[in-house]
């Protein structure tokens, strides 16, 4: 069953959220009340599991007024990437997308970071490549976070076949010529009772924008 709502190119400048705690609609509510426009929930790497995006915690934040992007965990610290994982991941990734009722055209994120720094660039290359084609064989957008440990140089990561991408609050390369179309502000921080690292979105370079899933109420 699909979610509510319809996708739509995020509005520039609005704040929102990525968090790893399940959102009631309580909070949700509490959170669009302080002026949060969107927020960000894990899909898992292997079958959705309880403590991740479910459909009724979806559609209740969509209920709520926030729009809503899945994001999937990345893998333990220390991993070393390579195209069979990333075909697997991002197989995934759209698999529990689809079982949340995410429809076609909505940001799906890898997140890289935490690769082992002795791995070799061209493999986290193929793993991204083969996320990102997974993903998109499926109707959806890929995206992916750059955080901290992704081992690629931002020229690097223009070459991926990705349009969207979100910087975390660590140090990592600037996209040229694109940029980012998300930003995490530094530090996480508690709001209603649990932890959350708030984001910030934007026009990338291009005019590239995130496509996000939302209810009317949002502006």
């Amino acid at each position: 069953m699909d979610l509510p709502g319809s996708v739509q190119s995020a509005a520039a400048s609005v704040p929102g959220f990525d968090c790893d705690t399940t959102i009631s609609a309580l909070l949700a509510e509490q959170f669009y009340a302080q002026g949060y426009k969107f927020c960000f929930r894990y899909l898992s790497r292997d079958a959705e599991s309880a403590r991740d995006l479910s459909a009724q915690e979806a559609t209740e934040i969509l209920n709520s007024g926030l729009a809503l992007m899945p994001v999937q965990h990345v893998r333990a610290p220390g991993w070393f990437p390579n195209q069979d994982q990333g075909q697997q991941d991002g197989q995934n990734a759209a698999t529990n997308a689809q079982e949340v009722g995410f429809p076609a055209g909505v940001n799906v994120w890898c997140d890289l970071e935490g690769v082992n720094s002795t791995a070799q660039a061209q493999n986290v290359i193929d793993y991204c490549e083969a996320w990102y084609e997974a993903v998109n064989l499926a109707g959806y957008i890929p995206g992916l976070y750059v955080g901290a440990g992704g081992l690629l140089t931002g020229q690097q990561l223009y070459d991926l076949p990705f349009q969207h991408y979100w910087r975390s609050q660590s140090r990592v390369p600037d996209i040229p010529t694109r940029g980012y179309q998300v930003i995490q502000l530094f530090p996480s921080i508690q709001i209603n009772g649990i932890s959350v690292d708030v984001d910030i979105l934007q026009n990338d370079k291009k005019g590239g924008q995130a496509q996000w899933l939302c209810l009317p109420r949002v502006s």
